[in-house]
């Protein structure tokens, strides 16, 4: 699959472009920024892939290309993604996979008229301490689970000038959707869609205009409840996963390794891709866990089988509940999610 990367940023460099161009089955041809830095960094690092300064170059040329790969600021996600599949071509699109789950309804309806593949970009399920705690239930290990708690907390007390620190909503900028995205599409994949948000969203740092504190409550149908917490001003880190059963529990400190493995510039896949450190192994009742490989790989894999590894109606669940978990947050009132 001819694949054109549209973005350079930290998505794309690091999250995107490394697997594209070792994935068998997909070729990165083209790159997509007009900023002078990035594109020198691309023509680096991606000698082979042909650097494109505008988006309607791609448009215009879309019998060029297979596949598009969305990953340019928020506000654009759903638009992109439209009018490539508009021009036929398959598509996966970095989260938030849109700024509605209406919008996420209608992407998903034009793929299926289409034919086309529409892939949201959840590459979190391939973290390996998620993947052990999937592991884990599967095995019966904690026996009936009762809670979930999961974080992604950071300490970033100072602003930066960025989109993703924007007050405008049309940005997206809220840490509900950017970390808080793959916290809540952890959550459904292991436990199915809830019942009932609650959330506290607030503007913490002095000079902030984004949300970048939240606590989103979910109720599960089966009666886990998944406690999700992201910050950007945690001093203190919370464990990563807390998981609750009435066999046993499993607590799990420190984050996946493939992002800053990744940021270094490492070429994904190798023997020991994504191996947890020994001493970052979470505990079962307080004996070792060795944890999962994380293997981001396995997304692009499966794209280049033609699969969504992710399915969009995921995607449209977790729009649903982030925005039950903002309607939750404004009222300070439970929210039931309609089935």
């Amino acid at each position: 699959m001819r694949t054109a990367l549209v973005g350079y940023g930290l998505g794309g460099a690091a999250f995107h472009a490394p697997f594209v161009s070792t994935t068998p089955g997909l070729t990165l041809a083209a790159i997509v920024t007009a900023n002078p830095d990035r594109r020198a960094e691309a023509a680096s690092r991606y000698p082979d892939a042909e650097l494109i300064p505008s988006l309607d170059d791609v448009w215009r040329r879309a019998d060029e290309f297979d596949l598009v790969v969305i990953t340019t600021p928020n506000r654009f996600h759903a638009e992109h993604a439209r009018t490539a599949l508009e021009h036929g071509l398959n598509a996966v699109v970095d989260k938030p996979f849109a700024a509605s789950a209406a919008e996420a309804r209608d992407l998903s309806d034009l793929a299926a008229s289409r034919g086309l593949l529409l892939a949201p970009f959840h590459n979190r399920r391939w973290d390996g301490d998620f993947r052990t705690v999937a592991r884990l239930l599967t095995e019966g290990a904690l026996g009936d689970v009762h809670r979930f708690e999961s974080r992604f907390e950071r300490w970033r007390p100072e602003v930066k000038d960025s989109w993703k620190e924007s007050g405008d909503p049309a940005d997206l900028g809220s840490i509900a959707f950017d970390l808080g995205t793959h916290l809540v599409d952890q959550a459904v994949a292991l436990f199915g869609r809830p019942t009932t948000v609650y959330a506290e969203i607030r503007t913490l740092r002095p000079h902030a205009s984004a949300h970048d504190d939240a606590f989103i409550a979910l109720t599960h149908p089966a009666g886990v409840v998944s406690h999700l917490w992201a910050s950007a001003l945690a001093a203190s880190q919370g464990p990563r996963f807390r998981v609750l059963g009435n066999r046993a529990a499993y607590v799990k400190y420190g984050m996946d390794p493939q992002e800053e493995a990744l940021k270094a510039g490492e070429v994904p896949g190798g023997e020991a891709w994504g191996e947890d450190p020994v001493d970052q192994w979470g505990l079962l009742d307080e004996e070792p866990v060795r944890t999962e490989p994380g293997s981001y790989q396995h997304f692009y894999a499966a794209v280049a089988a033609g699969a969504a590894p992710v399915p969009v109606t995921d995607a449209i669940t977790g729009l649903e509940v982030l925005e039950a978990a903002f309607e939750s947050a404004r009222t300070g009132s439970t929210i039931p999610l309609a089935g």
